[in-house]
């Protein structure tokens, strides 16, 4: 029951730091505030701040002018329960290859509307980048860069938080070699993707996304069943 109840005033607090637009560093109140606005006792109040403090959204700072701390979760922490969820599930390779086409396309149409003088820049210098450092001889090196700039470029922090995770997880094979030829071909169709960019062609950037997915998938997809236990690079 109080485990329940921990959880309940645990959505509270959670629901009060969204109706304040997310106040980071702003205290929401000292324990005893806490335990006389919320009507429970110091247990369910210390594994209610237990639940968000995993969540990564308030910390308990103790001492003088201490108290409830609002916090901002943190993009890796987040990336990796989702990453570790999904690997717990059993989800394929293959499985999360199809659904990373659908989000990639979709964030570079949203990216191409929103192209200016600093994503140009921003773009150019990812794929320099990539063309000093080489695509890398197994999937673990394999620049993923680009994709991942692209969907922050699409204004849509879900496209980036769920490419960043599907990008790692079906290349989560990281010992698989790609061929010398695939590796120019790659770095080559990345060039092209960002040149469509920059020109403002959304359409043409959308077809060389899809054309550079499909020639990957037999890289990166697997239809034989889910990972080895391998850790995700996040």
């Amino acid at each position: 029951m109080s485990r329940s109840l921990a959880a309940s005033v645990a959505r509270q607090l959670e629901d009060e730091i969204v109706a304040r637009d997310w106040p980071v560093g702003e205290v929401l109140g000292s324990e005893r505030e806490l335990i006389e606005r919320m009507g429970v006792s110091r247990a369910v109040l210390r594994e209610a701040v237990r639940i968000v403090e995993h969540h990564g959204i308030a910390r308990m700072r103790r001492g003088p002018g201490g108290g409830l701390v609002v916090s901002a979760p943190e993009f890796d922490a987040v990336a990796q329960s989702i990453a570790l969820y999904l690997r717990h599930a059993g989800a394929t390779r293959r499985q999360l290859f199809e659904l990373r086409v659908t989000l990639e396309l979709a964030a570079i149409a949203a990216a191409a509307a929103r192209v200016d003088e600093t994503a140009v820049a921003r773009l150019r210098a990812c794929v320099a980048s990539e063309r000093r450092r080489g695509y890398g001889e197994t999937l673990a090196t394999a620049p993923h860069d680009l994709h991942l700039l692209i969907a922050e470029l699409s204004g849509n922090p879900a496209m980036r938080l769920f490419a960043r995770v599907l990008a790692d997880l079906t290349a989560d094979r990281g010992d698989a070699a790609v061929p010398p030829r695939e590796a120019v071909a790659h770095g080559a169709a990345h060039r092209g993707i960002v040149e469509a960019l920059v020109a403002g062609d959304g359409a043409l950037a959308q077809l060389r996304m899809r054309r550079h997915l499909e020639a990957v998938a037999p890289v990166f997809a697997d239809a034989h069943g889910p990972w080895s236990p391998q850790r995700p690079a996040l």
